[in-house]
């Protein structure tokens, strides 16, 4: 069958629209920025109808980019990031900002959950841990803080599920998104009933949607999505799956032999099981898509996103100058790294802007007189890879643990031409990247060619639609310094989070005033 495929990614920064053959090819690609809101402190949302936009204005681009008619578009569906939650009335209109995963509103009470023993006992039932930004926490939060968002909500969404719903009216989601929300058993793939009562959020139950395939068509574009997208109304939307499993699916994880890693707003790193893994909770687990395979993740938020908020905050001269000569603030960043590679020098960057282990703080420790910036944007291209080996030792550990033997490399980390060699030199393990450059939309894209017969199925979707760009093996030099290197990052994260946390408990060392 010929014809062309949509993938929506609404990631952390930005949303975009990829086009691809159905032999998964991409064709062109379109992004929109997101804007972070950050009403208070702890507090990221996302204002949900302006996301919307953004998604509606990246199809447009990517039809009047490649010349595809609306009627050459095959179907489309979508995905996003994990957790986190959208809200919504009977006539999918949100009745508050969506609220991002990176949101830590609710530490305060995670921390009383740890406390009672509960987090541990609701997290054995959903078969991950809780944090402070998953779906399930993030409910119990509301629930004391804004108790009137219940009788406003008709829907609760997650992120690509919400777009989704614009796109064709239906309010369902996928065993990935249900997964990582921290609200299913995984292993039946139902609602887990007794641990939202534990948890105190029962109300809740019936605005949580109905779970489905994520290669199944969950309806049609409407009349208005057509309009304000310039897709075929009638064009098939396919229910789709969470951001990571997506990257995954694309990066043509198939079985246990290869381990994915995404550096994006989040380290995610990722490896495929028979069952789920008991033995040591990951951060996030769910149904994969395929093969009959679960996926556990370990991660943080302390990953690329770290360099986005340096690039933005720290170097805005830098990126005007940059622009004024026709690059980008990321190819200046680069180009700075690769000059600095042979200088040995001891400087750490400490990637944990949005939280560290242990409440490490985030920081960079080393600098001296005679340092560049070459030598502080290296330092934090170096502290991002340490802190995924940091999840990555978390997740290759205990019994149940895979033993992978190649690393597939996605998010906006993939891109770059320096961090692939990082990794691998880091990680000890060789890294390949794969050819397409939006790996979670063409992961959506793929269930649409299953879903609607582009490929036979799934599994040959995954076999067939993915392919290498380059690959990177670890040089062994390297590889023994950054060893010693990693050992001192993470014995001085320890120590920062232990001086850190005291510090913050102890009212002597506060400022008079503050």
């Amino acid at each position: 069958m010929s014809g062309r495929l949509i993938g929506i990614d609404a990631g952390g920064t930005m949303t975009k629209a990829a086009l691809f053959g159905a032999d998964g090819v991409e064709l062109a690609c379109a992004r929109r920025p997101n804007t972070m809101l950050f009403p208070a402190v702890g507090h990221t949302e996302r204002d949900a109808e302006q996301m919307w936009q953004a998604a509606c204005s990246a199809i447009q681009a990517v039809l009047e980019e490649s010349g595809t008619l609306p009627g050459d578009v095959l179907g489309i569906s979508t995905t996003g990031y994990g957790s986190g939650a959208y809200f919504v009335d009977g006539d999918l209109n949100p009745v508050r900002p969506g609220i991002v995963s990176t949101d830590t509103r609710a530490a305060a009470l995670l921390r009383e959950l740890e406390r009672s023993g509960l987090a541990a006992a609701c997290g054995a039932q959903v078969q991950q841990r809780m944090w402070a930004g998953q779906a399930s926490v993030l409910l119990a939060y509301l629930s004391r803080a804004e108790p009137e968002l219940l009788g406003r909500t008709r829907s609760v969404l997650m992120c690509k599920d919400f777009l989704r719903a614009k796109l064709c009216g239906d309010c369902s989601t996928d065993p990935t998104d249900a997964g990582i929300a921290g609200l299913i058993d995984v292993s039946t793939g139902s609602y887990a009933e007794a641990m939202l009562h534990e948890l105190g959020i029962a109300a809740w139950l019936d605005r949580l949607p109905p779970i489905g395939p994520s290669n199944e068509v969950a309806g049609t574009v409407s009349a208005e999505a057509a309009r304000r997208c310039g897709l075929r109304a009638g064009t098939p939307v396919v229910r789709g799956l969470v951001d990571v499993a997506a990257a995954s699916l694309a990066s043509g994880m198939a079985d246990a032999s290869l381990m994915t890693i995404v550096a994006g707003t989040f380290s995610i790193n990722q490896t495929l099981h028979d069952a789920p893994r008991v033995s040591r909770l990951p951060f996030l687990q769910c149904a994969y898509p395929l093969g009959g395979y679960y996926l556990a993740t370990e991660g943080a938020a302390t990953s690329a996103g770290n360099l986005e908020w340096f690039c933005r905050v720290m170097l805005d001269a830098e990126a005007a100058r940059a622009a004024s000569g026709g690059r980008t603030i990321y190819e200046v960043c680069e180009h700075l790294v690769r000059e600095g590679l042979g200088r040995e020098t001891d400087m750490l960057f400490f990637p944990f802007l949005f939280g560290g282990p242990g409440g490490a703080p985030a920081g960079l420790l080393g600098l001296t007189a005679s340092g560049s910036l070459g030598d502080v944007v290296r330092a934090i291209y170096e502290g991002i890879v340490f802190a995924h080996r940091m999840d990555v030792d978390a997740l290759l550990s205990g019994p149940d643990a895979a033993s992978p033997s190649r690393i597939r490399l996605a998010g906006g980390g993939a891109r770059s031409l320096v961090w692939p060699q990082l990794f691998a030199d880091v990680l000890g393990l060789p890294v390949d990247v794969m050819q397409c450059g939006e790996l979670g939309a063409q992961g959506a894209a793929m269930c649409v060619a299953a879903a609607l017969g582009a490929q036979p199925d799934l599994a040959t979707a995954a076999r067939t639609m993915p392919r290498l760009a380059r690959a990177y093996t670890p040089d062994p030099a390297r590889s023994a310094l950054y060893e010693r290197k990693y050992e001192h990052f993470v014995r001085t994260a320890d120590s920062l989070a232990h001086l850190w946390t005291h510090r913050a408990a102890d009212p002597q060392t506060q400022l008079a005033g503050a």
